[in-house]
C-alpha cells in the first residue's frame, strides 16, 4: 500500500514550536517520519520538545532557540541545522503573537511589533531556509500558519495589527509560491480558526464563545487538538507537488459565511 504521506529522511523546521500548534504540528510531522527541528525563544522548552519527539516518534529532533525578528540569528540558525542534518525538507513558518485592543487604542509599538514576528520574521526565516537549503537542493516545502484573520474581520476581539500581518502573510505566501516555483520549492499557508490550546481553552469554554461558535461556525465548534495536523501533512508531503500558493482555511466553515 502507497504511503501518500510519508516523510520519513526528511527534516521539517517548525518555528514557535515551544507550546501549542506548533508542537502539535511537529508531532504530527514526526509521526510521519519526519526528523524535527524545534525553533523558538525558550531553550528548555524547545529541548523538552525535541526530547520527547524523540522518545515517542523515534525521530531525530534537536532544539535550536532563536528569535525570529533578529535577521543574523536566523541566518546562524539555519546553518546550525544543517550542520546537523545537512538538509530542510519542510518549514513551518507558526510563530506568532497578537495585540489585542480596540483600533483606535492600538499603539505604534503594537503595530509595529505584529508586523515584525508575524510577517517580516516569517519572510526572514523563509528567505533564509529557501537560500541556504531549498533552493540549492531543488525542492522544499513551505507552510506558513496565516489565520482565518489574515482573510476576514472580526468584530469579537479587536486586533487590527493580526489582521494585517496575517493578510500580509496570506500574500507573501502567494508572492513566494510564484517566486520558487521554479526551484520546485512549493509555498502555501493554513488559516485556522479558533483552535483549543492551554492558552486558550478557558477563553473558549466561557458562555460568549461558546455562544459565538453556534451563531459564527458552521460546524457550531471551535477546533480541537488533531484536527489540524492533517493539512500540515498533505501540504508537507510529496503528495501536494501541484498544490502552490493556496491559502487553506481549516476553521469549522467560519470563512465561509
Amino acid at each position: 500500500m502507497t504511503n501518500y504521506f510519508d516523510l520519513k529522511g526528511q527534516v521539517a523546521l517548525v518555528t514557535g514550536c515551544s507550546a501549542g500548534l506548533g508542537v502539535q504540528m511537529a508531532k504530527a510531522l514526526a509521526s510521519q517520519g519526519a526528523n524535527i527541528v524545534a525553533l523558538a525563544r525558550r531553550k528548555e522548552r524547545i529541548d523538552a520538545v525535541a526530547e520527547e519527539i524523540k522518545k515517542t516518534y523515534g525521530v531525530d529532533a534537536i532544539g535550536v532557540q532563536c528569535d525570529i525578528t533578529d535577521t543574523d540569528r536566523v541566518n546562524e540558525a539555519v546553518k546550525e541545522v544543517l550542520n546537523h542534518f545537512g538538509r530542510i525538507d519542510i518549514l513551518v513558518n507558526n510563530a506568532g503573537t497578537g495585540a489585542v485592543a480596540p483600533a483606535e487604542d492600538i499603539t505604534d509599538e503594537q503595530f509595529a511589533n505584529e508586523m515584525n514576528i508575524d510577517l517580516f520574521g516569517s519572510f526572514k526565516v523563509a528567505r533564509a531556509v529557501a537560500k541556504q537549503a531549498m533552493i540549492p537542493a531543488k525542492y522544499g516545502r513551505i507552510i506558513n500558519i496565516a489565520s482565518m484573520y489574515g482573510l476576514v474581520g472580526n468584530k469579537i476581539a479587536g486586533s487590527s495589527p493580526y489582521h494585517a500581518a496575517k493578510g500580509g502573510v496570506v500574500n507573501l505566501t502567494r508572492a513566494l509560491a510564484s517566486e520558487w516555483g521554479k526551484y520546485n520549492i512549493t509555498v502555501n499557508s493554513i488559516c485556522p480558526g479558533y483552535f483549543y490550546t492551554d492558552l486558550t481553552v478557558d477563553t473558549l469554554n466561557s458562555d460568549f464563545f461558546q455562544q459565538n461558535a453556534k451563531t459564527m461556525i458552521p460546524l457550531e465548534r471551535y477546533g480541537n487538538e488533531g484536527e489540524l495536523d492533517s493539512a500540515a501533512i498533505f501540504l508537507a508531503s510529496p503528495a501536494s507537488s501541484y498544490v502552490t500558493g493556496v491559502n487553506l482555511p481549516v476553521d469549522g466553515g467560519y470563512t465561509a459565511m
